[in-house]
């Protein structure tokens, strides 16, 4: 097959483009950035521009890496790109966890680990670390891998001099070493591994890097904005001299900062990229006007972003409606109501989303929602792969890939219970650690806790012999139920240098025996099948159909080492799924407003818009920015109909407290909004000039809760009245008079343990 030759004119896919969107498709040579705003065909430019480097500018289809964050919009990406171009199936379209995967897997030696390796979660994490430190509580194991999860986002081993882009906890790095130290002892590795390792093998081998710069000369990123110091890392190793680099993002839905998202990668891509051209996509095809032109401006109010305006290709609509209400329970049972009346009119319950800034927001809506009948869903609820019986069967395919998962053997060797108890296992794992240790003196090998148990055996007392033999016997019976010698990586230099090669023909797997039978005699050899049929039976659970599903789900991939191992990737990697709830039936979405990004829903109300609730009182500087970019990308979630909610007041933390409107709505001019319900006089005068924009400082987000008139309780100079509450340099000051006559300023971001608000009945 000729690869090179190309067509002579410009493809059809190309008529079906705006101007922006086509220049972003046929650019080529400099870096290019594109900025695409919410609701601008963003997905169509990437899709097309890979169809068009491959039809058009003749590039080998192998060569092209194209990266996004979610194993859903990879999918989407490839399907839409081969429909385009059918070459683009060998287009190497992945997440940036999975394609850390495909690296690791062809040098693991190269890295130090098990090419056989698995992927630990968080909770795998935890139950890791209080190995690697007896003693250690859990709660403060959680505590220290979260910091280690979010240390690898900034590419820093467990050796690293400073940690200073976060602030640790004290004797974080004993806790990182101890772990690192047992991490690497089971050959697998944790999300920030699959990014971390990466990056330094490519820094410190120049020879796979080359093979890498001879691999790839197309690097396409898509959601830039959410790219952590790590990704912006692996980008700088991966592009080479002559390697074409192509980002898409959007500075003004940059929301994930909690898990490691750096807005400035996007901010700052022009000056560590030389000659980066941007283009603009600002035709929006999804809002109506005037929610359009809410969220503009909104955003406007932000100092961190590169600038760019949407415009509506939606003539038409109605104002969003921002609804003042009592408290809690009248805005659900506004929200209830509104929905009700539409749906009386024809209008599905699906086209409705309620969203919030929290989960526990949801209670009142759930609660109102239930009474009045009306059909709902939570979008994050305990997900699929977290539950107990997915988890354990899991952890078996994980132990038969790799025998010194210290993680997955402790899950399973007595589950279900085979009178293994804690003493026989911590009398297993001293001795695979003494295995361990004679074979690295030796420079041998072992078979890591199988062989620990085999080797045990004679010692063991005749009930934990017993058990422990029946374990052994069922791993050796499903060992010899996978075929061996496949590893799927023999060959690396022909993997990565796949595209010197001719097409690869297209293979069946139609005469293979499937995966799922495989991991159906798991569960029925494990016992865990029984176990659980008759845990149903007594609490009325589901535990068997989700054993079902697993199984089902295994259907497309071949009885084989390397189908496993590429199984086993696809579900640790692809963590953002879907909720318990039945997507497919009619019914009002709950949702909180980061779990809204990529989403769209033809009408929206956001809640819970108070000073205090959203944003959050410890919001401030970059992190406010960061608030407002959340309330942006809730707006532009609403197709057709937006409303907004403040109440008045709000139970919190056990008592009733009065809050002020959110700050944000005081970024909307009065003439964009029709309001409902009794707004607050300073919300309607005094804060704005007559063309509807903010005159004066917006109220500091404590303000809603430390509120003049307030009576106080403090420690030691006892009750008294807040009499004066101001912002001094960005620092929420109140003034309170005390019943001895004193006067005092605190501020309660600060000292808040030692004051007490005092709530009138």
């Amino acid at each position: 097959m000729n690869i090179s030759s190309v067509a002579q004119t410009p493809p059809d896919y190309l008529s079906v483009l705006n101007p922006e969107q086509k220049e972003a498709v046929i650019h080529a040579g400099s870096p290019l950035l594109i900025l695409a705003g919410a609701g601008s065909g963003k997905t169509r430019v990437i899709t097309t521009k890979i169809a068009y480097l491959i039809g058009k500018l003749g590039y080998d289809p192998r060569s092209i890496l194209a990266v996004t964050f979610t194993k859903k919009a990879a999918n989407e990406m490839a399907e839409r790109a081969r429909r385009l171009e059918p070459r683009a199936q060998y287009t190497q379209i992945r997440t940036f966890h999975s394609f850390g995967a495909w690296f690791l897997r062809l040098f693991a030696e190269e890295a130090g680990i098990d090419p056989h390796f698995t992927v630990y979660d968080e909770d795998d994490m935890v139950t890791l670390l209080t190995r690697a430190k007896p003693g250690l509580l859990r709660k403060d194991a959680a505590e220290a891998v979260h910091y280690i999860s979010r240390v690898k986002d900034y590419c820093l081993a467990a050796d690293a001099d400073d940690f200073s882009p976060l602030d640790v906890p004290e004797r974080f790095q004993e806790l990182y070493l101890l772990y690192d130290k047992k991490l690497r002892e089971t050959g697998n590795v944790d999300f920030g591994d699959l990014i971390m390792l990466p990056v330094r093998l490519l820094s410190t081998n120049t020879q796979i890097r080359s093979m890498m710069f001879e691999r790839f000369k197309v690097i396409m990123i898509d959601e830039y904005q959410d790219s952590n110091v790590a990704q912006f890392h692996l980008l700088q190793q991966l592009a080479g001299p002559e390697t074409y680099i192509c980002v898409v993002g959007d500075d003004d839905q940059s929301i994930y900062s909690f898990r490691g998202a750096e807005v400035e990668n996007i901010l700052t891509f022009q000056d560590h990229f030389a000659g980066t051209q941007i283009i603009r996509l600002e035709r929006n095809y999804r809002s109506v006007e005037p929610i359009l032109n809410t969220a503009g401006q909104v955003i406007s109010c932000n100092t961190e972003r590169l600038g760019k305006t949407l415009r509506a290709q939606r003539e038409g609509g109605a104002k969003p409606v921002l609804a003042f209400l009592p408290n809690q329970e009248d805005e659900a049972a506004y929200c209830a109501e509104l929905i009700t009346r539409s749906h009386e009119k024809g209008c599905p319950y699906a086209d409705w989303a309620v969203l919030y800034r929290t989960n526990a927001q949801s209670l009142s809506f759930e609660t109102e929602f239930l009474h009045r009948k009306i059909p709902y869903t939570v979008v994050g609820s305990l997900k699929f792969y977290e539950r107990e019986e997915i988890k354990d069967l899991l952890a078996f395919l994980k132990f038969l890939v790799n025998q010194k998962d210290d993680v997955a053997f402790l899950r399973i060797i007595n589950k279900p219970a085979r009178g293994i108890g804690s003493t026989t296992q911590e009398k297993i794992t001293a001795h695979f650690t003494a295995l361990e240790q004679n074979t690295q003196f030796s420079g041998g090998v072992h078979q890591g806790y199988l062989e620990a148990c085999r080797t045990l055996l004679s010692v063991l007392p005749k009930r934990a012999r017993t058990g422990v033999s029946e374990f052994v016997a069922i791993i050796d019976d499903l060992l010899a139920l996978l075929p061996a010698g496949d590893n799927g990586a023999e060959n690396v230099l022909a993997e990565v240098l796949a595209h010197d090669a001719e097409y690869p023909r297209l293979q069946s797997n139609e005469s293979q025996e499937c995966l799922s039978v495989f991991i159906q005699k798991i569960a029925e050899r494990s016992g865990l099948l029984e176990y659980y049929k008759a845990a149903d039976e007594i609490a009325q659970t589901q535990r068997i159909a989700n054993i079902e599903e697993l199984v089902k789900s295994a259907d497309l991939y071949p009885l084989s080492l390397s189908g496993l191992l590429e199984f086993l990737d696809h579900i640790e990697l692809d963590r953002i799924l879907e909720s318990e709830t039945d997507s497919e039936k009619d019914a009002v979405t709950f949702i909180t407003l980061h779990n809204t990004k990529g989403l769209e829903f033809p009408r929206v109300i956001i809640t819970g818009l108070e000073a205090g609730i959203f944003p959050r009182a410890d919001k401030h500087d970059r992190s406010l920015e960061e608030e407002r970019r959340l309330f942006y990308v809730g707006i532009t979630r609403a197709r057709d109909e937006l409303y907004l909610t403040s109440c008045n007041t709000r139970r919190l933390y056990g008592r009733t407290e009065f809050l002020y409107p959110s700050l944000f709505l005081y970024d909307i001019p009065l003439t964009a909004i029709r309001i409902i319900g009794n707004a607050p006089k300073s919300f309607l005068a005094g804060t704005r000039s007559q063309s509807g924009n903010h005159s004066v400082s917006q109220p500091h987000p404590l303000a809603g809760r430390w509120v003049k008139g307030s009576r106080i309780y403090h420690d030691e100079y006892g009750y008294g009245w807040i009499i004066k509450g101001e912002c001094v340099e960005n620092e929420y000051v109140i003034t309170i008079q005390f019943e001895n006559g004193s006067s005092k300023k605190f501020m309660p971001a600060y000292q808040s343990n030692s004051l007490t608000l005092i709530m009138e009945e």
